[in-house]
């Protein structure tokens, strides 16, 4: 019992130390770990980059391939794409393996000693960052020492060392055993670290532990898969390629290239199994990723087959198209696609503006009709975007990051204001086409030339914000103040006409609606260009 509290525990310390230091290195990484979306082009070899050095940071294979399952999910990454991005995630993940497998006797007390004092006295946020890497760090190998400590006792015990020893003369056993704890644990690099002090206490050969290495590899993919439950169609194929990846690359290992990689690996470190297993768990997926990266397209015909067309899904529409829930597990990353989308329902926003004064215009009720139509996905997508950034203001983030949420809520609601108001306008279509209301030609050149203004106006707002221009930004600003004097002069050459007899009160009223609702266009598109600047002011 005593030796089962020990191994729990160094398990717990283990697995607590490991995601505190990942998150700390992503709070870090911050804006840099942003761009990284950036570099998700249709080049599998940049796709493999990504993958390593995403998974490098965050200390989890997992949480990268289920943000790939998210990507994919959400239209904004390909399955070739992905492959890549999946094979590199799988080299990521060996640089816990090595940290774990080297002997720091000593060094887990200085580095929670130094983390801590760091994190009481610094003032800055990266310091406390790295004083969360530092504490992290020590944390993990605390609970290797737990489970070091754990499992000496175990050493006499013949029954169990001759049960690890049959593992080597039975493979499948091995892969089997593998394969569960890892889909248990929910973390390879855990039950890899569990492997590691079996083995740095003499209790299992490395013949033995290859085979639970190997299973403890596809173990892996039980996350990703289970993300993919009720996702679309290419998201699944992309779980699913994650899981045939590492079954080739196991069958490789096992048939062809387990001799070669054992001899090769006990001459670096003859004596010490534990950094063996460790060498043999980066040169498999190395070699994997060089070996099946140019059958990257066969693997992807081969989850399209497990995983037909399915057109009754696939012509389902989304409301969202950029954000999904399993993006969390990167919380910076997720903060760029919630961004985008964002920008998208700005967009439909712009699209429901134009329709309701094409409609006025043209006195045309599909264009009105269309423009509740698109309030209805504006109003939607601001519940969905606003929940999901509740979601992320709970995760880890920098400041900075944590500013740009606060920013987004803001810009979220002034968009969606600014589809309320092509609403207004569009009953104002209505509401002139039943009672006949039309306008004199200098009224509709007046409108068309606010409207025009206005429609800049937010264009330059949400391409400010896209690009974070703050000169832009800044001219936005100017222009809303041309809007409110175009107001103005049109609202006098109103009450000209009135007095002269050339409109009516009921067509002054509706014209007067309609002045009222583009200039409240303008002040929200001020409002989005303001964030943009104070972001800016907040990153310097």
């Amino acid at each position: 019992m005593n030796i089962i509290i020990g191994i729990m525990g160094g398990l717990g310390l283990f697995l607590f130390g490991m995601s505190l230091m990942g998150e700390a290195l992503e709070k870090a990484a911050g804006s840099k770990l942003k761009k990284i979306i950036e570099l998700l082009t249709s080049n599998i070899f940049m796709g493999v980059l990504v993958g390593t050095v995403v998974t490098a940071i965050i200390q989890s294979s997992s949480a990268t391939t289920v943000m790939v399952v998210g990507f994919v999910n959400a239209g904004i990454m390909t399955l070739p794409q992905a492959v890549g991005v999946i094979m590199g995630a799988n080299i990521g993940t060996t640089v816990t393996a090595q940290l774990v497998s080297i002997e720091m006797n000593g060094l887990a007390p200085l580095a929670l000693g130094i983390g801590i004092i760091l994190y009481l006295f610094g003032g800055k946020p990266k310091t406390k960052h790295i004083a969360e890497v530092l504490i992290g760090f020590g944390i993990l190998f605390t609970g290797m020492d737990f489970m070091k400590e754990a499992v000496q006792p175990l050493a006499g015990y013949k029954g169990f060392t001759n049960a690890l020893l049959t593992f080597g003369k039975y493979p499948i056993l091995g892969l089997l055993l593998g394969f569960g704890i890892t889909a248990i644990v929910q973390s390879s690099s855990a039950s890899m670290g569990m492997l590691v002090v079996l083995a740095s206490q003499g209790l299992i050969p490395l013949s033995s532990a290859l085979p639970i290495l190997y299973g403890q590899n596809i173990g892996t993919c039980v996350t990703s898969l289970l993300s993919s439950i009720g996702a679309s169609i290419n998201a699944k194929r992309a779980a699913l390629i994650h899981l045939i990846f590492n079954i080739l690359g196991t069958i490789l290992f096992l048939l062809f290239l387990n001799k070669i990689v054992v001899t090769g690996v006990t001459r670096m470190d003859p004596d010490n199994v534990a950094r063996q297993i460790a060498n043999v768990h980066t040169i498999f997926n190395i070699a994997s990723t060089l070996i099946l990266l140019p059958f990257n397209k066969l693997i992807i015909k081969m989850a399209t087959k497990f995983v037909p067309d399915n057109h009754v899904e696939d012509d389902d529409v989304k409301v969202a198209k950029f954000i999904d829930d399993r993006m969390i597990e990167t919380p910076s990353i997720g903060l760029v696609n919630v961004e985008k989308e964002t920008l998208r329902m700005g967009e439909k926003s712009k699209q429901s503006l134009d329709s309701a004064m094409k409609g006025i215009f043209e006195k045309s009720e599909e264009d009105l009709s269309n423009t509740f139509k698109k309030e209805k996905v504006i109003n939607e997508l601001q519940k969905t975007i606003l929940n999901y950034l509740l979601k992320l203001s709970k995760a880890p983030l920098n400041e900075e990051s944590r500013e740009t949420i606060d920013s987004l809520f803001n810009t979220v609601n002034d968009i969606e204001r600014i589809g309320d108001h092509a609403e207004n306008l569009a009953e104002l279509g209505q509401s002139s086409i039943v009672n006949d209301v039309t306008f004199t030609d200098n009224a509709k050149s007046e409108l068309s030339d606010m409207y025009n203004k206005v429609l800049s106006t937010y264009s330059y707002a949400l391409e400010s914000m896209r690009t974070s221009d703050v000169d832009l930004a800044c001219k936005v600003i100017k222009m809303e103040e041309q809007v409110d004097i175009m107001e103005k002069s049109c609202r006098v050459n109103h009450m000209r006409r009135l007095n002269n007899n050339m409109c009516s009160i009921d067509n002054g009223i509706i014209y007067l609606e309609i002045l009222t609702n583009l200039e409240r266009v303008s002040d929200h598109a001020v409002n989005i260009a303001q964030q943009v600047i104070a972001q800016s002011i907040n990153e310097k």
